[in-house]
Formats: structure tokens, C-alpha cells, sequence
């Protein structure tokens, strides 16, 4: 068994013979614990704490891993949250994550509840704490799923680093703020004639692809456009799932990519350098990085505010739904890797319906007939 105490130093100044001697040792306010570990080693570790009740807890968490074999890693006892976040940023840094905005804003609220603490004594209650708290004071489930999602991720680096042996249970709230917009042809087109000239092929591309407009459509570069193949291509490494990507020219996107390689060269030879971009400033040829100030403006102008870039992921899938393209294929050109997140692009609308219903009544109308027929067939071949 274990045992809390509460070790006697010598006064300042005093060698600890001399102050023995003198009777001069005091105690230390801190707690401090004593147990074997699994492999019946004696430790002796401070508790950091002055309270006998969370020493009495931490000396039953040391026997509790010491039962089950666990042995404690050294210096787990005094990593804080602050220092788990530090190897989550540079773990982003190292894979290069799209997301590293997105860590930033999340740790911004993590850090002040949970960066002092040590990391082995936060709790899922804890969490679960955080969670309510942040709701109270407003925030969205989604956006408090993304700030449990670095937590959680944080801790999980750690225990994979054997930096520790256990993290909290961290559990996600439920969301139900899935978007539905999506963009038909001539809401498109409505959007696009109040466009700039510069942003007006690299939207059109989107629309036509659904690719992600600022992470894999306007980085595109001319040597993943191949006219004699006929495809455009994502290099591995370059889109959200790792995953390289190829979607093929139909018509209307090979018209768009040979007429942006004829500005494109003409450009080139007005400035005298190459252009590597397929979307650019029309003007200098630098490479275009967004254009939301116009877009909002474009959605104002067509009498549809609110929309955003990303709905033409949902309207490409949409329409390669409507086309019947098979979904492992939809799946590929779009660039989802499972099917329960194509599914949440696959809205089925009115119009999809109504073609359904359609259908069903060709083919109830034709197996009606085909019964008719043959009970009229059998009855005029029945004798009287």
C-alpha cells in the first residue's frame, strides 16, 4: 500500500544536519506520495498540491496503474496542456495541415480553461464542463466540436508519444447545422455575370468540378492540366484526404481551360515570364488567392445572399446524381473518401423527385399493361 507525507526541510540558510540537531525542521505544506510501481520499484513523487484529498486521488490513480501493469513515463506527471498544444501545432506544421487557421482560433479558447493544468489531471467531467460552458456563452455545437476535436487530438499524440498513459473521454456534441444550399444552372449564371472578369473561370471550374475553390482550385498550376489526356489532375498530398485526384474535360471545362491557356500565353508574352497559375490576376499574372469581397457582392447582386463557394461542391455532386454517374465514380471526381460524407452532399430535391415519380409510374403503367395483357390473353384462349 501506498502512504501520503510531508517531507521536513531545514530552515533557510541551515544545512540539514545542523537544523536536525537544533530541532529546527519544518514541514512542507505540499503533499507528497509513496507506492510501488508494476515492476515493485519504491517512487517518491510531490503531488504539487497542498490539498490531502487530491493527493489521496492521485496516490490511488499511481496504484490503480501500478495494478494493471502501467508503468507511469517519466515526467508524466508534470506535462501541462500548454506543452501537449505545442506538439499539436508542430504536428500540424509537420504534415502540413490546411487547418492550421482553424487550430489557432480553437486553442485561443482551450489554452485559458485548460493550458496551466497538468495534462494528467484533467478529467472527462472536465471536458464535459468546457463544452457547457462554451455553449452557454454562445458558441455553436460545430464550432465547440472542432475545439474538443484539438483536445482530444492533443491528448491522443500524447498517449501515441507514450508521453502519458491515459486521456479523458472526450465526447462530441451533436450537430445539426449541415448546409443545403446548392446553386442550379441559372442561379450560377447569375452569380457569375456579376463577377469580375479574373474570378469568372476559376468559379466556373468549381462549379463545373466541385473541387474546394481555395485549397485545390485556385493553387491548380498548367502542369496538372493535360489537354492530350483529357484530365486535370490533384497531386497527392495536396487535398484534404491525402489523396491525389483526377476529374476528365467534359466539353464545357476543356473550353474553359483552352481559352484560360490562350490568356494565360498571351499574358506571357505581354510580361515576359512564365505563369505556372491557371487562375491569375488578368492584368500582372500573380496568382489569384480569393475573391469573397466580389463573390458576396455577385450573391447581393443576384438576389441570393448568404451563398458560399462551398455550396458547388453540393451542386456538383447533385448533378453527377442526376446524370447517373455511379457513386464510386462520383465519389472519385469529387474527392470524397467515404460514402456517409457523400451522402450528406447527395440532397435530393424536388425536381429529383418528381423525375423518381416519373419513373415509377413508366413502370407501374408498363407492368399493369403487361398483366392486363395477359389476363385478357387467357381469357379470350378459354373455352366456353
Amino acid at each position: 500500500m501506498g502512504s501520503l507525507y510531508r517531507p521536513k526541510y531545514p530552515p533557510e540558510g541551515w544545512k540539514y544536519r545542523d537544523a536536525k540537531a537544533a530541532g529546527l525542521l519544518k514541514e512542507s505544506a505540499t503533499w507528497w506520495i509513496k507506492y510501488r510501481d508494476a515492476l515493485g520499484v519504491l517512487r517518491r513523487e510531490s503531488s504539487s498540491t497542498e490539498k490531502e484529498t487530491e493527493a489521496k486521488r492521485l496516490l490511488k490513480q499511481r496504484e490503480g496503474a501500478a495494478v494493471e501493469g502501467r508503468i507511469i513515463p517519466a515526467r508524466a506527471e508534470k506535462i501541462t496542456v500548454t506543452e501537449l498544444a505545442e506538439a499539436l501545432k508542430a504536428d500540424y506544421t509537420a504534415n502540413a495541415r490546411k487547418s492550421a487557421d482553424r487550430l489557432a482560433f480553437s486553442l485561443a479558447h482551450l489554452l485559458p480553461a485548460f493550458g496551466p493544468r497538468l495534462a494528467m489531471q484533467v478529467t472527462s467531467a472536465d471536458v464535459t464542463t468546457y463544452a457547457a460552458k462554451r455553449l452557454e456563452a454562445g458558441a455553436a455545437p460545430g464550432t465547440v466540436n472542432r475545439e474538443l476535436a484539438a483536445l482530444k487530438r492533443m491528448f491522443s499524440l500524447a498517449v501515441k508519444g507514450e508521453r502519458l498513459q491515459r486521456m479523458p473521454y472526450v465526447k462530441m456534441l451533436t450537430e445539426n447545422n449541415a448546409r443545403r444550399g446548392f446553386f442550379e444552372r441559372d442561379q450560377f449564371e447569375a452569380v457569375r455575370r456579376h463577377l469580375p472578369a479574373y474570378a469568372q473561370p476559376a468559379a466556373t471550374f468549381a462549379y463545373l468540378t466541385g473541387w474546394r475553390l481555395k485549397s485545390e482550385v485556385l493553387p491548380l498550376q498548367w502542369r496538372q492540366v493535360d489537354f492530350k489526356a483529357g484530365v486535370v489532375t490533384l497531386d497527392v498530398g495536396t487535398t484534404k484526404n491525402r489523396d491525389g485526384r483526377t476529374f476528365p474535360m467534359i466539353p464545357e471545362l476543356r473550353a474553359l481551360l483552352e481559352a484560360q491557356r490562350a490568356a494565360t500565353t498571351a499574358l506571357e508574352r505581354k510580361t515576359k515570364s512564365i505563369i505556372p497559375w491557371v487562375f491569375h490576376w488578368t492584368k500582372k499574372g500573380r496568382p489569384l488567392r480569393g475573391f469573397m469581397k466580389s463573390w458576396r457582392q455577385a450573391c447581393l447582386d443576384a438576389g441570393l445572399p448568404g451563398r458560399i463557394p462551398h455550396d458547388f461542391r453540393r451542386t456538383a455532386v447533385r448533378n453527377l446524381e442526376r446524370a447517373g454517374v455511379p457513386r464510386s465514380t462520383a465519389m472519385a471526381m469529387v474527392g470524397h473518401k467515404t460514402e456517409s460524407i457523400y451522402r450528406r452532399y447527395a440532397i435530393v430535391d424536388e425536381a429529383m423527385l418528381r423525375e423518381g415519380a416519373a419513373k415509377l409510374a413508366t413502370y407501374s403503367e408498363s407492368a399493369l399493361g403487361k398483366v392486363q395483357g395477359k389476363v385478357k390473353g387467357a381469357a379470350e384462349a378459354t373455352p366456353f
